[in-house]
């Protein structure tokens, strides 16, 4: 069973890691690839392509400017420990134990705009480059999801056929757009979080990103394997609702 999860605009590099395992990005060429088109441009150029506040501008100008290959220990963090935000407040990652963390690196995906896919351990230095960024990188190429094509695909089609062919989709619309799932090899399941609100069932987005780091957690510490072992959920009051999921569609919700 693989897990897609989206990355989080914010990130802390004061964070110590436990672990002296660590992994390299397989999508270093293209990583670096953008990264010689962001360094192309001026400040103002970053801020208007991203939306920016210019206190946000001037920090990824310079990280785009001290960005580089290759990533050490010395100069880089694993990726599931410098993300913040609900997702990983929900999964928190440095607390798993030594033999969970290890099925984290083997199941868990984290889909990246800069980086393509990334697995918990593997190195990154600090950026910001969200899968929509609409970032130009040639006469055909005019954003982030063309870039990527089919590699994040193909990827996640590879590592799939190694294991059982499940495709647990915990990540944002805007992310998993960057995967294609009618060329998925394997079967996709998606999970969504819902809270009563006098009577109906809604998505609030704080609580659903939360519900989706601790759903990758529930699904690492219990060695979830079958589609039909994620119905068994049923952390912080959430319960699988039968009456609103479909096949693929997996609704759960509290009262």
């Amino acid at each position: 069973m693989k897990i897609v999860i989206s990355p989080a605009k914010s990130l802390d590099f004061s964070k110590t890691f436990t672990t002296n395992e660590f992994s390299q990005n397989i999508f270093e060429k293209e990583s670096q690839q953008l990264i010689n088109q962001l360094k192309k441009l001026s400040r103002k150029q970053i801020g208007d392509l991203m939306k920016l506040s210019p206190k946000l501008t001037d920090l990824n100008y310079e990280r785009y400017k001290e960005w580089k290959l290759p990533f050490t220990i010395e100069n880089a963090k694993p990726a599931g420990a410098v993300f913040t935000g609900e997702v990983y407040k929900g999964l928190d990652l440095l607390s798993l134990s030594e033999e969970h963390l290890t099925k984290a690196q083997a199941s868990l995906r984290i889909l990246s705009g800069l980086y393509g896919i990334l697995k918990p351990l593997d190195l990154i230095q600090p950026y910001r480059l969200e899968m929509g960024t609409k970032l130009s990188y040639n006469a055909k190429v005019k954003n982030l999801y063309q870039f990527w094509d089919n590699k994040i695909t193909n990827q996640l089609n590879k590592e799939l056929k190694e294991d059982d062919g499940i495709l647990v989709n915990l990540a944002s619309n805007e992310y998993f757009k960057a995967v294609k799932p009618k060329n998925i090899e394997g079967e996709i399941i998606t999970c969504n979080f819902k809270e009563n609100k006098n009577g109906a069932y809604k998505i609030i987005m704080m609580y659903a990103k939360n519900a989706r780091g601790k759903m990758s957690r529930y699904i690492i510490e219990n060695d979830l394997k079958k589609k039909e072992e994620l119905m068994t959920f049923d952390v912080d009051g959430y319960v699988f609702n039968p009456r609103l999921s479909s096949e693929n569609d997996f609704i759960f919700t509290r009262n």
